[in-house]
């Protein structure tokens, strides 16, 4: 293949941006973690947690979800100091 310098020169830097990008990637890939759940909800509270997203909307029910679980644990704290 023939290349006029200024392609080479164009080919050559396109070349060393695509393997600085795949070191980004095997970079990430390297420090990457497994994503495990905070809570495993059994399937009939994944049924209902997706029928709540259905008809109150994801960000609603995220919140009520958060907020009951705050509930609970500060429960949980406040039964530990005593």
């Amino acid at each position: 293949m023939k290349l006029r310098k200024e392609e080479k020169d164009q080919l050559s830097e396109a070349i060393d941006q695509m393997n600085e990008s795949l070191d980004r990637f095997i970079e990430f890939y390297n420090e990457s973690e497994d994503d495990k759940p905070i809570i495993s909800f059994n399937d009939e509270v994944i049924q209902l947690i997706e029928a709540g997203k259905q008809k109150y909307g994801e960000d609603a029910l995220n919140q009520k979800i958060n907020s009951i679980v705050k509930e609970v644990l500060s429960f949980i704290s406040s039964g530990d100091e005593e």
